[in-house]
């Protein structure tokens, strides 16, 4: 399939350019069939890479529109391959028409994420690097796209081969030594020195896990559940926050029987809103459900907006406490005193009873009052580093599963090295460590997981 030559169009509808990109051995002769510049005796065949050629192109000596063509040559361009571009009017019949004409000609439609796979597989990038052009394509944030960025070129790559070229010096040492177990007073690898190196990998390897939380929230928004009675204004606030009416809002409780998510950008942060259920005590078969998946979605949430009705707040308060603050162990709790326009006398403290930790605010969501207060104490309760494009950050779940299997093995060398153990189990442990390092970067890594990673793209990446 590799030495088909593919061809998709690269550009979202509506607008009023488009491009079509093509890809493969015979890109440039099968563009050539269909283009004609408009220099007088000049070919496709014959330009310089990097450059724009105008022309038409024809079907049975009609013109079906004026085009660029921009032309790279193998290995210099994005997939390694030899390349052309051809950016005519966002008109769907003409774009149609084009790939129809490519067809017609050799091409073959291209397949999700075939383009930068093509790239993975000519050595363009590595599988890492790959996969962060998903994330750069999806980023819906000024974090998202410095993480995918710095990704993209290779800051993590670089990390990691670090890594693995500092084991791979020492397991060769260490089986250099085996080959010369017959002398046991040779020692190739020095064991303080390996153990040395063992503790700066581990806290490498450790702080990388430890920073997917972190990347997890940057990538698909920190999850807040907003909870409390029913007709407290929780619908009210999430429409609020996302600035339509995404909820059903009435005087009837126990409107909102399901969970309702939705994202927002709030400060640069991606927020992820959960609307749950009222609590209260029901014989509703739907409604109850629904309050069960209220709590399974708190379990989930790092932050959570206790809304609280003002106008009845030490009643709630003590109903609710007992059920709910088990549940908000470990999180950010923020109790919003909502309807703090009916009440003359606002007292939005928090109960000296519950956790330092946890914040209040009183806010009006019907009159959309102290809305900015609330959101500057969610932007501060994500506790989100600022990050900048030079900063490792992993963010894909593949990632975190291979290194934390990197770091389970590194572990073992530790245990291994303070144990005294042969050098042969030491060295396999090392190997099983660069082993879960390589998957990361895809030197490993067998065909069906770069189907499903490339399945996720977009067609014409």
């Amino acid at each position: 399939m590799n030495q088909d030559t593919i061809c998709a169009i690269a550009t979202a509808q509506g607008g009023a350019i488009g491009c079509i990109r093509v890809s493969g051995p015979e890109a440039i002769e099968i563009t050539s069939r269909i283009f004609t510049p408009a220099a007088a005796g000049k070919r496709l065949e014959d330009s310089k890479p990097y450059t724009l050629t105008f022309g038409r192109i024809y079907e049975d000596a009609e013109v079906v529109d004026e085009v660029l063509v921009g032309l790279f040559r193998a290995p210099h361009s994005y997939t390694g391959e030899n390349s052309t571009e051809i950016t005519c009017h966002g008109s769907v019949y003409i774009l149609q028409k084009v790939l129809q004409l490519l067809i017609k000609n050799g091409c073959r439609m291209a397949g999700p994420g075939e383009y930068t796979q093509r790239a993975f597989l000519n050595g363009k990038m590595d599988l890492s690097q790959a996969e962060a052009v998903a994330d750069l394509i999806a980023s819906s944030s000024a974090a998202t796209h410095r993480l995918a960025m710095s990704q993209m070129r290779g800051g993590f790559s670089k990390e990691l081969a670090s890594l693995r070229d500092r084991l791979l010096h020492f397991t060769s040492l260490i089986e250099l030594e085996l080959d010369f177990s017959d002398h046991e007073e040779l020692e190739f690898a020095d064991r303080s020195e390996l153990c040395r190196l063992a503790d700066d990998i581990e806290k490498v390897i450790f702080r990388l896990v430890n920073s997917f939380s972190v990347g997890n929230a940057i990538k698909n928004g920190v999850p807040v559940a907003i909870i409390g009675e029913t007709n407290a204004g929780k619908s009210t606030l999430l429409n609020v926050l996302l600035n339509e009416e995404r909820a059903i809002v009435s005087d009837i409780h126990g409107t909102t029987r399901d969970v309702i998510e939705d994202t927002v950008n709030i400060g640069g942060i991606i927020f992820r809103f959960i609307d749950t259920a009222g609590i209260r005590q029901t014989d509703d078969v739907i409604e109850s459900l629904g309050i069960e998946r209220t709590f399974q979605k708190l379990e989930q949430a790092e932050i959570v907006l206790w809304m609280i009705d003002a106008t009845d707040a030490d009643t709630q308060i003590s109903q609710l406490s007992a059920q709910l603050l088990p549940h908000c162990a470990g999180k950010q709790l923020i109790l919003v005193y909502n309807k703090s326009d009916l009440v003359t006398n606002m007292q939005n403290s928090v109960p000296t009873a519950f956790p330092d930790s946890v914040k209040s605010i009183a806010i009006s969501a019907k009159r959309r009052e102290h809305i900015e207060e609330l959101q500057q104490l969610l932007i501060a309760s994500a506790h989100l580093p600022a990050i900048t494009q030079n900063d490792t950050i992993v963010t894909n779940v593949r990632h975190y599963e291979a290194l934390t299997n990197a770091l389970e093995a590194i572990y073992r060398v530790q245990e291994g090295l303070a144990n005294n153990l042969s050098g042969d189990f030491i060295s396999q442990d090392i190997r099983e460590c660069i082993f879960h390092l390589n998957d990361i970067a895809g030197e490993v890594t067998n065909d069906m997981v770069l189907q499903n990673i490339f399945r996720n793209f977009c067609i014409g990446k």
